[in-house]
């Protein structure tokens, strides 16, 4: 596994030369296997290959005490064509940071969350124009009484990007529900959430079911599109985005699953 999903080696120079560079699609590893199934093992349910488990690049099993991620892993696997292209794998790439990376580093992936939260997104409000501020309120202001109601948390709002530090206890009581989040793949789920986003209070309001997939992502992108809106859309900017609501939804699900298993 660790050679199918592992990383270039920086170790090799990237020299220019004049003969054509191989292309990306011919650098990637073909696939190697026909059969794709799941088994039960000790962690939950796996995927194997042929009858051969599949290992992340830790050499730890890749499996998931939901089925239904399993599932999606295994789907992931059969969907590859004649070659492996992990950047279409995202439920594959989750587990694998889950397992080899922050089931041992809990507090420390739960403490950049709560970073998140001391200058989340949803706080920082536009000074204008009217339309726009309007809809930031509309749209932003729920979320924010749900975390002062489910999560006893009350955030303070700051006009423009002047940082606005958030009150002890607000941190306090959202540092609680995180702590919470136990189960390693559902923490790397929610990381995941929170980077894309930039608020870890969509991600937990997502987390806990305040939020869909949709709402989720369309309030994280509210400024974005309000300048879409204005000035159109960037066909690579919306490429890029395409791509990092891919990795959302894998997270989304992930964490929904898990939680419901």
């Amino acid at each position: 596994m660790a050679d199918i999903l592992g990383e270039r080696d920086d170790a090799i120079p990237d020299i220019k030369t004049r003969v054509a560079e191989p292309s990306r699609e011919s650098q990637l590893p073909k696939r190697f296997y026909k059969v794709v199934a799941i088994a039960e093992v000790e962690e939950g349910f796996g995927v194997v290959l042929d009858e051969r488990p599949v290992r992340t690049p830790g050499k730890a099993l890749l499996a998931s005490t939901s089925k239904d991620v399993a599932d999606m892993l295994a789907g992931e696997w059969d969907a590859q064509g004649e070659r492996i292209e992990p950047m279409t794998m995202p439920v594959t790439r989750l587990l694998n940071t889950a397992i080899d990376g922050v089931a041992t580093e809990m507090q420390a992936v739960q403490e950049d969350i709560i970073r998140f939260a001391g200058t989340d997104l949803l706080c920082y409000r536009a000074d204008g124009p009217d339309a726009l501020v309007t809809r930031q309120m509309e749209r932003w202001d729920p979320v924010l009484d749900w975390a002062q109601t489910a999560l006893n948390a009350r955030f303070e709002l700051a006009a423009g990007v002047m940082h606005q530090p958030q009150p002890e206890a607000t941190i306090a009581a959202f540092s609680t529900h995180v702590g919470m989040v136990n189960d390693p793949a559902v923490l790397a789920a929610t990381h995941v959430m929170t980077t894309l986003t930039g608020s870890a209070i969509i991600a937990m309001a997502a987390l806990k079911g305040e939020l869909d997939l949709e709402m989720a992502w369309s309030i994280a992108h509210l400024d974005e599109d309000w300048n879409i809106e204005q000035w159109g859309e960037d066909e690579e900017a919306a490429a890029r985005r395409a791509v990092r609501f891919r990795d959302m939804k894998a997270a989304y699900e992930v964490a929904q699953a898990v939680s419901n298993a």
